[in-house]
């Protein structure tokens, strides 16, 4: 007998669609039962008409805490997460202070204790002192950060010998490093020309030349320090031909975010400060090619960059565009911009839990139990009845930022329900049960 039996709905998976029942026990997928088959189970759920997706894995988000908890904590995020079908929130390590030490991993770990509505991931940085590196390792955070641009200089790997040497530091290492494709020297030679503070010397100062560089130094580097390597967020014509390029040299995956997929430079126009972040966006031209490449199967992945600020820091004067504070909220959007991406055509459903569920749990390491609507994994599942429709708003958001650039938007599909390890915590589009998260660490 299952504690809990889903009937009636689609299925999709990564590798396509099928018809069956869901039994659910001790957390997992205990069963895949054909359709109509004879089961037992203390809750039994109708899900006839519906679709049935893995819970989505959400491999870039900052969840601001500690020391941020004014833009959003681990409470709020995770709250956000589970209404948008985010059941696994991967977080990035540039809180307050920034998660470098296996001291700081380990306080940040027991900070969300008792508090996520839906499972964590956290993500260690890599610090100019790699000698850090051993015993961060041996917490098993889901992956490491390294960074190349427009970060202190504790943090800063600015030159192709210094990403070279610190990829070493993790040689032999069962692990991920994310890299962001930024240019330290264009910033700052861009900065030097244009102290005008506009909108334009912002986008010069960041250009497609420096995503474009950053991503041929990450690739060459992990192909000479034959480590495992994950591009950030890439969004222009010339960043997705290196990569197209360049990419079967190293162990190497890329993201790209869905804000990089909808809006262009031309929306800060009209959205201003609630789009700023980077990289910018870029050219109608550079998201033609973005979608293309997306439609091509050449984005593995894709991420929100959850990255909230408090309303009124968005919306103090600054002197300079680059000042505003930069990101914005999109756990809580995720599924339903990429419900759009399907409207359009341009992927279909196993296309979404590909980029969104699939392939993060397994590029950092949680394949073996997210990811997948299979046998033995965790019952980390999503109803999503395309009968219905749904409108993004900024009244509906959890996050603290209390808005989304994708108010108004509406979506031909509803998202239901939502369980956490066979648990519902999302019904008929409203948060259920106290915060049931747990924090996951990386597969040995």
């Amino acid at each position: 007998m299952f504690e809990t039996l889903i009937r009636g709905a689609t299925v999709v998976n990564a590798d396509g669609l099928s018809r069956g029942d869901i039994g659910i026990a001790a957390g997992k997928v205990a069963a895949l039962i054909a359709p109509g088959e004879a089961a037992e189970a203390g809750t039994v759920i109708n899900a006839s008409g519906s679709f049935l997706l893995p819970g989505l894995v959400d491999a870039h988000a900052h969840l601001r805490e500690p020391g941020l908890t004014q833009k959003e904590d681990f409470s709020s995020g995770t709250h956000a997460a589970a209404l948008g079908g985010v059941t696994t929130v991967l977080d990035m390590p540039t809180d307050e202070p920034w998660t470098a030490t296996s001291e700081q991993l380990a306080d940040k770990m027991a900070m969300a204790e008792g508090r996520i509505h839906v499972d964590v991931g956290l993500q260690a940085v890599v610090s100019r002192d790699l000698s850090l590196v051993p015993r961060l390792l041996d917490r098993a955070p889901v992956s490491f950060e390294l960074f190349t641009a427009d970060v202190p200089d504790a943090f800063l790997f600015a030159t192709l010998d210094a990403v070279a040497e610190a990829l070493k530091a993790f040689a032999g290492a069962e692990t991920l490093i994310g890299i962001s494709p930024g240019d330290q020297s264009i910033l700052t030679g861009a900065t030097a020309r244009d102290r005008s503070g506009s909108i334009a010397a912002f986008l010069d100062s960041r250009p497609p030349l420096a995503e474009a560089n950053g991503i041929a130094r990450a690739v060459i580097a992990a192909a000479s320090a034959e480590a495992r390597i994950h591009v950030r967020q890439i969004n222009s014509e010339l960043g997705v031909e290196t990569w197209n390029r360049l990419r079967g040299m190293a162990d190497a995956s890329v993201e790209t975010t869905p804000q990089n997929l909808f809006f262009t430079a031309d929306d800060y126009e009209a959205q201003g400060a609630n789009l700023k972040a980077s990289p910018p966006l870029r050219s109608p031209h550079d998201v033609d090619a973005l979608r293309a490449a997306l439609g091509a199967g050449l984005i593995d992945i894709v991420a929100t960059d959850h990255a909230p600020h408090a309303p009124v820091e968005k919306a103090a004067p600054y002197t300079a565009f680059a000042d505003i504070p930069g990101g914005m909220p999109g756990l809580q959007t995720l599924l339903q911009t990429m419900l759009r991406l399907v409207e359009e055509g341009l992927i279909v459903l196993p296309d979404l839990v590909r980029m969104c569920s699939t392939n993060p749990a397994e590029r950092f390491g949680l394949g073996r139990r997210k990811g997948r609507v299979a046998v033995g994994y965790d019952a980390d599942l999503l109803i999503l009845d395309p009968r219905q429709s749904s409108t993004i708003a900024n009244a509906d958001q959890l996050s603290r930022a209390g808005c989304t650039p994708f108010d108004g938007w509406k979506v031909k599909a509803r998202l239901t329900n939502v369980f956490l390890r066979g648990r519902e915590i999302v019904r008929e589009g409203r948060p259920v049960g106290a915060a049931q998260g747990k924090i996951v660490t990386r597969e040995s």
